[in-house]
């Protein structure tokens, strides 16, 4: 697994530290613009002690720290810190004091709940501060700044609220679209290894049902035949175990992997165990389960991506494990088409067709199954198409065109 980003590997306790150095600057701030500096439009504050100066820094400075204790509890309570800092301000004009400072740290609060909150509460932290100056401005402020002044500032103000909305908002969306890719990228391995299994056992297993059962009928009368039958049902399941074997193998190792393909879309994963080269043991395989697989390769062979290879057995092996359990025909034609620039498969079969009742059935009840819902998600990963259905003459027909 990749190491976070720096800032993802600091501790807590390096983000409270800093959220009271923050504080901590804020108060100093605090007492040397908002509080200790004065100016025609805000004269010293009747509150100082004109007596005794250093009584009076004291008080100031104070207040300052008082007024900036909240920030400490910012990271965590950015809400109700915001209102507190909104008050404060207020209080700061009553006392005819400047409240920049309060606006400015009102604004890295924006952003601070535009990445950590709702895009509706950001807004609306956005929309108060910008009324809040506003009130501000109409009550005190009036009658000293000319209506430019007015629209100056206001101006100044919306636009730095929006800068940080839109910084905080931005850290938000990316958050939210690296957890939903690593949701996708769970979901998708998940599927993916769900379809391999799939694939894997449903043909094993259905072969080794139908042998089972061809045994059990000939075991009295003809011994012979039943040795056979279970001599396959021997050989499929060690080759079925040793494919599970290096399945497993396979998933341990996916880490050193890549974790993308080319074009994209492309599953990258593990590396393919199985391809088009077993296509004359599955056509064995299905002989002993009494159905003969007609095979019509067209065009150059050549050798194929590993996820190509893999999808296009798959769809084979899974339409000819269709073809052997619900088909009812003893022939399988299956037609594999090297183009320039797609792999085309075809399979088709002469029987009466997957079993069909008049009610819908849920997934996974008696008589349904994922195979051709795995088959159409493999092509359309690999930007292929697909089709399957009963053919109007009779029987079903698989087609699938692959890119290569």
């Amino acid at each position: 697994m990749p190491r976070p980003p720096w800032l993802r590997r600091l501790p807590s306790g390096v983000w409270t530290a800093t959220a009271w150095c923050a504080a901590a600057l804020f108060a100093v701030v605090l007492f040397a613009v908002v509080l200790f500096g004065t100016t025609a439009y805000h004269p010293t504050p009747p509150w100082q002690p004109h007596d005794a100066p250093l009584l009076g820094l004291a008080l100031q400075a104070a207040m300052a720290l008082v007024m900036a204790l909240p920030i400490g509890w910012a990271g965590r309570r950015p809400l109700p810190v915001f209102g507190v800092v909104l008050a404060e301000s207020v209080a700061a004009q009553v006392l005819t004091a400047r409240t920049w400072p309060f606006f400015l740290v009102m604004d890295c609060l924006v952003g601070h709940i535009a990445a950590t909150r709702p895009r509706r509460t950001a807004l609306a932290a956005g929309a108060v501060e910008l009324a809040a100056w506003i009130c501000q401005w109409m009550a005190v402020d009036q009658g000293r700044n000319t209506f430019s002044d007015f629209l100056s500032m206001l101006s100044a103000l919306a636009l730095t609220i929006a800068i940080a909305w839109l910084i905080g908002n931005s850290i938000r969306q990316q958050r939210d679209y690296g957890e939903a890719m690593r949701a996708h990228t769970v979901t998708a391995e998940r599927l993916r290894i769900a379809r391999e299994v799939h694939d894997m056992v449903a043909h094993s297993i259905g072969a080794i049902a139908i042998q089972a059962g061809a045994a059990s009928l000939v075991i009295d009368t003809q011994p012979a035949r039943a040795r056979s039958a279970l001599t396959a049902i021997e050989t499929t399941s060690r080759e079925t175990l040793a494919e599970l074997r290096r399945m497993l193998v396979s998933l341990r190792q996916a880490p050193a992997l890549p974790a993308t393909a080319s074009h994209g879309n492309r599953p990258g994963g593990l590396p393919s165990t199985t391809g088009l080269e077993a296509i004359d043991r599955l056509a064995e395989t299905t002989a002993d389960a009494g159905v003969r697989l007609d095979m019509q390769w067209l065009g150059e062979r050549r050798p194929l991506p590993p996820e190509v290879d893999l999808a296009a057995f798959r769809i084979i092996q899974e339409s000819v494990t269709n073809a052997v359990r619900h088909s009812g025909s003893d022939r399988c034609r299956v037609s594999v088409e090297y183009r320039d620039d797609e792999l085309v498969l075809e399979i088709v079969d002469e029987g009466r067709g997957p079993v069909r009742t008049g009610a819908t059935r849920a997934p996974g009840a008696p008589g349904t199954g994922y195979g051709i819902a795995g088959m159409r998600e493999r092509v359309g990963l690999l930007n292929g198409r697909f089709s399957a259905g009963a053919r109007p003459e009779g029987g079903f027909r698989v087609a699938a065109r692959l890119p290569v």
